[in-house]
């Protein structure tokens, strides 16, 4: 059998991303648990607001790519206006039921304030009408300036809950959905 591997997606541009720190930790509990990892940065990726009635805009393509050879797939984004970045939402509509169908995804959120909740539930809800298998555990990090010590997250509860993440998407990597998603069969617009 391969080795299972694990791809975490960072839905953010910031320079100092505590998104991207806490995926980090989420590849860290996936390489314990036995698999190949790659953070995947869209800031090296040129993914223009897609435009549909366009193929293959920019690196497209290779975004994709990455997603479909993945085993299993962590999504991470800050909280933005209580939900997910505009950047994770362009980068996951050059996707589609080839990519995502039937591909386990873990779910991860950073939030300035209290609890990001809402913007795992609305990535949820994208990833379930895509067909994906979403693991149940998640990982949210709030108030998340003083949870990080530069790159170094402070509380040990959080960074079990995040690399717990990480292994489960391991674990669950080769999980057979049935039936499809409620959502999925409603998602017309997918098959456009």
């Amino acid at each position: 059998m391969d080795q299972t591997h694990v791809v975490a997606v960072v839905g953010s541009l910031r320079d100092h991303s505590f998104t991207r720190f806490a995926l980090r930790y989420a590849l860290d509990g996936a390489e314990a648990a036995g698999a190949t990892t790659e953070l995947v940065d869209l800031r090296d990726f040129d993914l223009p607001p897609l435009n549909a009635d366009y193929d293959e805009q920019g690196d497209s393509v290779e975004f994709a790519n990455i997603i479909d050879d993945a085993d299993a797939v962590i999504l991470g984004t800050p909280v933005y206006h209580g939900s997910y970045s505009g950047v994770l939402k362009n980068a996951l509509d050059y996707c589609g039921f080839d990519e995502f169908g039937e591909k386990t995804v873990g779910l991860l959120a950073v939030a300035g304030g209290s609890f990001p909740v809402t913007a795992l539930e609305h990535l949820r809800s994208v990833c379930r009408s895509l067909n994906a298998w979403v693991l149940p555990h998640q990982a949210a990090v709030p108030r998340v300036s003083s949870a990080f010590d530069g790159e170094e997250l402070l509380d040990d509860g959080l960074r079990n809950r995040i690399e717990r993440l990480g292994r489960d998407a391991v674990v669950y990597a080769n999980i057979e959905p049935e039936p499809s998603t409620f959502e999925s069969d409603e998602n017309v617009g997918a098959d456009d």
